[in-house]
C-alpha cells in the first residue's frame, strides 16, 4: 500500500484513509483498552484522532525515535493504534501476546530490549504469579487499565504535547512482531514499510475478483491482533471501505452472536482455533452465518469437516472458502479457494485442504528442495519449500544469526516440508522438524477428523526408530478401539492413540498446538526425522 511518496508508514496509515474519505465504520465488540471510554464504533478519522493521542502519551514516557516499545496487553485491535502511535514519532513498535505464558512472554521481551512496556495488570498479575518480573524487561512500564506497583498508570501520561509525526525510510525497521512459536519461544519478525506496507499490503489492497472485500461486504475478523496479519488486514480494509468492519477481541461465543445478530458478516476471517470454537453455531436457527459469501482462514490449515460445516451454514449459492499460506516472515505464499464441491469427498487419503494451490502471481515465487544440497528436486518429490518475495521481512529481534540461517539470497527457507505437483500446486505434508518418511502427519490427522465425528483434535508426533504417536481428544474423552481400527485400516502403522483433554494441549497464543512442547512431555528423549534448523 503506497501514497505517492512511497509505502506508508504505520504512523500515518489512518491520517492517510481519513483524508481519502474512508466511509467504513467499525464496530467493536468491546471498547478498546487505552480508550474504556470512546465506545466500539469508529470511523477512519476518530481512529487517527485517537493515534495522535496515544502518541502524545507514548512520548511522554521518555520514548524517542529509534527506541522500541513492546507491547504486551489482552487481545484487542488496539494493537494496532498503539502502533501507529509509536510509528508515528519514528519508535520501533513490538507487538506480543500477552497470553504467551510468562516465562515465555518474559524470553521474548528480554529479546525486544524494549525501552518502554505498554501492559495491562491482568498481563503482570499472571507473570509475578509465575515468578515472572516482565517490568525488568523494559526501562519503564506502563499500564493501561489500572495503577500497578513499579508501572505508570497511563492516564497520568496524557494531556501533553503531541510530538510531530516523523517519516523513517521505507527500508528500515518499522514494526516487530512474533510468530506463533509451535516450536519454542517464539521469534520477533521485523518489517520494514517496504515489506509490509508497500508489498504485502498490496496484495491485501486490490480489488481481487471474489476474494477481494466489496463496498457493500459487511466484513469480520476474529484474530490475534499482535500479528502481522492484523497489519495487512487492517490496510486491506481501509482501502477497499467496505460499508463496515466488525472486529472481535476473541472467541467466546456470547461477543460473536451479539455482533452477528446486528450486523450479518459477508465476508469472514477468523484462525482456525476460533472456527473451531464456533462450529455449534453453524448450525443454529438464527442464520448468523447466512449471508457469508466468502470465509478466510490463515496461520493454520483447517479440518474438512469444519470448512463444511461453515460452508453449509450460508445461504449463498457460491459460498467459497479462501485458505491462505504463508509466514510472518513472507506473508501470504499461496491461495486456494475451496467450494461445497471441493470438499464434497470425505474420508479420503488426501484431503482437499492441504492442497493449498500456487503461488500468487506478480508476488511470490516458490521452489521444492533437497535439505542436504539446497537443489531443487523433480515434481512430486517431497522437500523444503522456499519462497522469494519482496514483502520477506528484514530480520529477527535478538536473533539475526538465526534469520541469516533461513536467507538464502534472495530465497527464504519456509521450514515446511511439501510436493509441488506436475501443474506447478502445492500439497503441504508438515513442518520439516515433525516429518515422518512415507507419510503425511497432517494428512492423517485430516482424515481422522473426518472419520471420527466425535475428535476435536489429533495430533501425530514422528518417533525415529518406532512407530508416529497419534495424540487424540474427543467431545467425551472416549475412543472405542473398534472405531479407531475402522477409522485408521488403511493409514500408516501407528502406535496406540493417546487419549488427553482438549484443555490439556498445549497452545500458542494463535490456537495452535506446540507440537515441540507436546513431545517433551509424552515422548522425552525420542528422536524425529527433521533437523530443526530451519524453525
Amino acid at each position: 500500500m503506497s501514497s505517492k511518496d512511497g509505502p506508508l508508514s504505520l504512523g500515518s496509515l489512518f491520517d492517510v484513509h481519513a483524508e481519502r474519505g474512508c466511509r467504513t465504520r467499525f464496530h467493536l465488540s468491546r471498547p478498546f483498552d487505552i480508550a474504556p471510554g470512546g465506545g466500539t464504533e469508529y470511523d477512519s478519522a476518530e481512529l487517527a484522532a485517537l493515534v495522535e493521542r496515544a502518541s502524545g502519551w507514548l512520548y511522554a514516557t521518555g520514548a524517542r525515535a529509534g527506541d522500541r516499545i513492546a507491547i504486551a496487553k489482552d487481545n484487542h485491535w488496539d494493537y494496532l493504534v498503539l502502533a501507529c502511535a509509536a510509528a508515528r514519532f519514528g519508535a520501533l513498535p513490538v507487538l506480543v501476546s500477552g497470553a504467551l505464558p510468562p516465562e515465555t512472554l518474559r524470553t521474548v521481551l528480554d529479546r525486544a530490549a524494549a525501552r518502554v512496556l505498554v501492559t495491562t495488570a491482568a498481563v503482570l498479575d499472571r507473570a509475578a504469579e509465575a515468578g515472572a518480573d516482565l517490568k525488568g524487561a523494559a526501562e519503564r512500564t506502563v499500564c493501561l487499565d489500572e495503577p500497578a506497583p513499579g508501572a505508570v498508570f497511563a492516564p497520568e501520561l496524557g494531556g501533553g504535547p503531541v510530538p510531530a509525526p516523523v517519516r523513517t525510510a521505507s527500508y528500515e525497521p518499522m514494526v516487530a512482531t512474533h510468530t506463533s512459536g509451535t516450536t519454542g519461544a517464539p521469534k520477533l519478525v521485523v518489517h520494514s514499510a517496504d515489506t509490509i506496507m508497500g508489498h504485502l499490503g498490496r496484495t491485501e489492497s486490490l480489488p481481487w475478483p471474489i476474494v477481494g472485500m466489496k463496498p457493500w461486504d459487511t466484513v469480520a475478523t476474529a484474530t490475534p491482533y499482535n500479528h502481522m496479519r492484523m497489519i495487512t488486514w487492517s490496510a486491506g480494509t481501509l482501502r477497499l471501505a467496505p460499508r463496515r468492519a466488525l472486529v472481535l477481541h476473541g472467541p467466546d461465543r456470547e461477543s460473536a452472536v451479539r455482533m452477528f445478530r446486528r450486523h450479518r458478516p459477508t465476508y469472514l476471517e477468523a484462525v482456525p482455533a476460533t472456527y473451531g470454537a464456533w462450529e455449534e453455531l453453524a448450525g443454529d436457527s438464527e442464520g448468523l452465518f447466512a449471508k457469508v459469501r466468502l470465509y478466510v482462514s490463515t496461520f493454520d490449515a483447517m479440518h474438512p469437516p469444519t470448512v463444511r460445516r461453515f460452508l453449509a451454514a450460508s445461504k449463498r449459492p457460491f459460498a467459497g472458502w479462501l485458505q491462505g499460506w504463508g509466514q510472518s516472515e513472507t506473508g501470504p505464499m499461496t491461495f486456494r479457494l475451496l467450494t461445497r464441491r471441493a470438499l464434497a469427498a470425505r474420508g479420503e487419503r488426501h484431503p482437499t485442504t492441504r492442497d493449498v494451490g500456487r503461488p500468487i502471481p506478480g508476488f511470490t515465487g516458490m521452489r521444492v528442495v533437497d535439505p542436504k544440497t539446497m537443489q531443487r528436486v523433480p515434481a512430486g518429490t517431497p522437500g523444503l519449500v522456499l519462497a522469494r518475495t519482496n514483502g520477506r521481512c528484514i530480520g529477527y529481534l535478538g536473533e539475526e544469526d538465526r534469520w541469516q540461517g533461513k536467507a538464502l539470497g534472495r530465497w527464504w527457507n519456509t521450514g515446511d516440508w511439501a510436493v509441488r505437483t506436475r501443474t506447478g500446486a502445492f500439497r503441504l505434508l508438515d513442518r520439516e522438524v515433525d516429518r515422518v518418511p512415507g507419510m503425511s502427519c497432517i494428512e492423517v490427522e485430516d482424515v481422522l477428523a473426518d472419520r471420527l465425528p466425535d475428535l476435536l483434535e489429533a495430533v501425530v508426533l514422528a518417533v525415529r526408530g518406532g512407530r508416529p504417536l497419534p495424540v487424540v481428544c474427543t467431545r467425551d474423552g472416549a475412543l472405542p478401539p473398534e472405531e479407531w481400527r475402522r477409522a485408521t485400516e488403511d493409514l500408516p502403522d501407528m502406535d496406540e492413540p493417546v487419549l488427553m483433554p482438549w484443555e490439556a494441549l498445549p497452545r500458542t497464543s494463535t490456537g495452535k498446538v506446540r507440537r515441540l512442547e507436546l513431545r517433551e512431555r509424552l515422548l522425552a528423549g525420542a528422536g524425529t526425522f527433521g533437523t530443526g534448523r530451519w524453525t
